[in-house]
């Protein structure tokens, strides 16, 4: 009897393990975390540092263009003083030029940049700042300072034809870094220097998402570092 009874709790004990795994076998399996695949020198949170690109080069997964005439500028990583910054270094260009670098992956529709800019010399321009909800070469939304003529506007560029939608004077310092942020949500456009609210604009022009991107104009040699892209809800 004593036998039989360790037989009949072994195959009770059994038979209550394979139900148990049954039972288990309708579940969903929980999937690890995916590592998360990111471009060289952004973060989860979009953040351009450019620290991680080669010095002397256009930066992987970006693309160069321009608006206008003349010929394609020369964005590239520069080391100033230690730091990577990314840079426009052509001086080449005069006249109704814009160049334009644009990520390569990343679409926004409502959206915050924010980027630090130096405007480094350059005879009939300086300056620039951010593109965004970019199309292509000549439709984009533009916010750029200009040392030269100290004033910091937001234009429209349509089909090749820049449109100015709001200025302001202030004085911009050539060598001097400065920190711009944009912001659009629907049609209303908000462009703020070193923390100041400056312009505020409507424009119904590009309604979908598009590429972002950093401007500069003619010969301007700018240096940009610390590019920041976030949605907005």
């Amino acid at each position: 009897m004593k036998t039989l009874s360790i037989f009949t709790l072994s195959i009770l004990m059994l038979l209550g393990c394979n139900q148990s795994q049954s039972n288990n076998s309708g579940q969903n399996p929980v999937s690890s975390p995916q590592s998360e695949v990111t471009a060289p020198g952004i973060s989860a949170d979009t953040l351009f540092t450019f620290d991680n690109y080669t010095t002397g080069k256009s930066p992987e997964g970006w693309s160069n263009y321009f608006t206008g005439k003349g010929h394609t500028g020369k964005w590239e990583i520069i080391d100033e003083n230690g730091n990577k910054v990314l840079a426009q270094t052509s001086m080449e260009n005069y006249g109704y030029h814009f160049d334009v670098i644009v990520n390569d992956n990343l679409e926004y529709k409502d959206m915050e940049i924010t980027v630090k800019f130096k405007g480094v010399k350059g005879e009939e321009d300086q300056g620039g700042g951010p593109v965004w909800r970019y199309r292509d070469a000549d439709n984009y939304y533009i916010a750029r300072a200009n040392p030269l003529e100290n004033n910091f506007r937001v234009y429209k560029v349509v089909n090749g034809n820049r449109r100015q939608l709001k200025s302001v004077s202030m004085e911009i310092n050539t060598g001097q870094w400065y920190t711009m942020k944009i912001t659009m949500k629907g049609n209303k456009i908000k462009c703020y220097l070193d923390g100041e609210l400056k312009l505020e604009a409507v424009d119904d022009t590009f309604e979908n998402s598009g590429k972002t991107g950093l401007w500069t104009k003619a010969d301007a040699v700018t240096y940009f570092d610390n590019l920041e892209i976030k949605p907005i809800k």
